[in-house]
């Protein structure tokens, strides 16, 4: 796990940087980190290895997801340019924080084993408890930091029973032992083994908002800040449908009829709710949390395909709503700072304050939407394919009913910034970090929406 171990390493060293006075050195630092960690990441594709007594597999697809979840802490962490002049700010646990946070969400895309999956969560999750906090001053920070700690705390001990009734029914632990025994049980599965595989799926859904276990979403984005947020809504999302593609897809392949109708439910109830929702929002940050949870409805439908189609879906759709989710929201860490504000009005006439903020956020509000020549509608048409060849065209109905309801929230933003003005309109200054990650963020949502082979070819 060369990923892992750069992490914690590094992880540290940054700690220990942030006792220089000067702050400017730890963002350079940080992405200089990141960028190794990822290219040591990729150096192990195509070497199937096993770690830790084989509680940990890296292959093909776990390094492709790691890879994902690299680039968009890569994308998101130079949005954080702000905590370098704040001295208020400890930009230097910050990034160790996010770190070590990344170590969980890789462990959650190579476990071997349900102890390891468990692991992965909890050192991912604590991290993001603390940073939704780590505005102390701010009443909103600190309620939705309370609220993710106490929810996940519920959603972990319901994992843990679900792991515990695993083990009780096949005395194993490992993904290969656990899928060894149901496939020879298939038949008749007792009822210890499918509750458990059900208390299993209620804490890796709470994990990627999926409805009913969404509640927590929209406070929680909109307390904590915009850049945790951002962290939050990408990195987090994908490790969590990288842990629950491989147990459907791999552990529970045999006991399909007993989880498919759950999944395909949960994919209906969440891509309703979350949509529905999203159009009564005057806040763009709660309407991105509703938004978010869609994205994950979509996701849930190729999961439930489990076809040859699905796994190339998955990949691509998390990489297309990564890069879309770091340009909305860095738009909207630049616009907030300014106005103070996080509602649609605060992004009237952005077109004429700064064109290019206004490109980027337009180009991003496309792609989540899913209109052509975007990753994103690449991604929402490999996800609808690869249902139509497993025969859901009932639940693509539905899909793209929802899909059109999307258009609608979306291009809300758009109008703001385009057709409408504002008269107490100020210039929008930005560095150049957040250029630079802006243009490449809406550059990558171009490439992959023009020639999506690109790295469909790598997948």
């Amino acid at each position: 796990m060369v990923a892992i171990t750069l992490l914690s390493v590094f992880g540290m060293i940054t700690l220990f940087l942030g006792f220089n006075k000067s702050k400017t050195a730890l963002l350079p630092f940080a992405l200089v980190f990141l960028f190794i960690c990822l290219v040591g990441n990729l150096y192990e594709f195509g070497q199937p290895l096993n770690y830790f007594s084989q509680m940990m597999q890296t292959t093909p697809v776990s390094v492709v997801f790691s890879s994902v979840i690299l680039l968009a802490a890569l994308l998101t962490l130079p949005l954080s340019s702000k905590y370098l002049t704040d001295e208020r700010a400890q930009p230097a646990e910050y990034y160790a924080i996010l770190m070590f946070s990344l170590v969980g969400a890789i462990m959650m895309t190579n476990f071997e084993n349900i102890i390891m999956l468990f692991v992965g969560i909890e050192i991912l999750s604590i991290s993001m408890y603390v940073l939704a906090g780590s505005d102390k001053r701010n009443t909103r920070s600190n309620e939705a930091a309370l609220k993710y700690f106490l929810m996940g705390a519920f959603a972990t001990g319901i994992l843990l029973f679900g792991v515990a009734m695993l083990y009780g029914a096949t005395g194993s632990f490992s993904v290969s032992g656990l899928a060894q025994y149901i496939s020879a049980n298939a038949a008749s599965p007792s009822p210890l083994l499918i509750l458990g595989l059900c208390l299993v799926l209620v804490g890796v859904l709470f994990k990627v908002s999926a409805a009913p276990f969404h509640f927590w979403t929209p406070d929680v984005y909109e307390g904590a800040p915009t850049f945790f947020t951002t962290f939050m809504s990408t990195v987090v999302k994908t490790a969590g449908f990288a842990a629950a593609y491989k147990l459907l897809s791999v552990t529970f392949i045999d006991m399909y009829l007993n989880w498919c109708y759950i999944v395909g439910g949960v994919a209906v109830l969440t891509l309703l709710i979350s949509n529905i929702s999203a159009v009564y929002q005057d806040s763009f940050k709660r309407m991105m949390a509703y938004s978010s949870i869609s994205h994950a409805g979509y996701l849930l439908i190729a999961i439930l395909a489990v076809n040859a189609q699905s796994q190339s879906a998955i990949l691509f759709y998390a990489l297309a709503y990564t890069t879309a989710t770091v340009a909305a929201f860095g738009v909207l860490m630049k616009v907030s700072e300014q106005y103070k504000s996080e509602s649609f009005t605060a992004f009237e006439g952005l077109a004429k304050q700064n064109p290019f903020l206004a490109f980027v956020l337009a180009v991003a509000m496309c792609s989540l939407a899913g209109i052509p020549l975007t990753a994103g509608f690449v991604g929402k048409l490999m996800v609808f394919l690869s249902a139509v060849e497993s025969g859901y065209i009932g639940l693509i109905v539905i899909a793209v009913l929802m899909a059109v309801v999307g258009i609608y929230y979306y291009f809300k933003v758009i109008i703001a910034a385009y057709m409408r003005q504002n008269a107490n309109a100020q210039t929008i200054e930005l560095d150049t970090y957040a250029k630079v990650t802006l243009a490449l963020a809406t550059l990558l949502t171009f490439l992959f929406g023009i020639a999506p082979n690109l790295i469909l070819s790598l997948i």
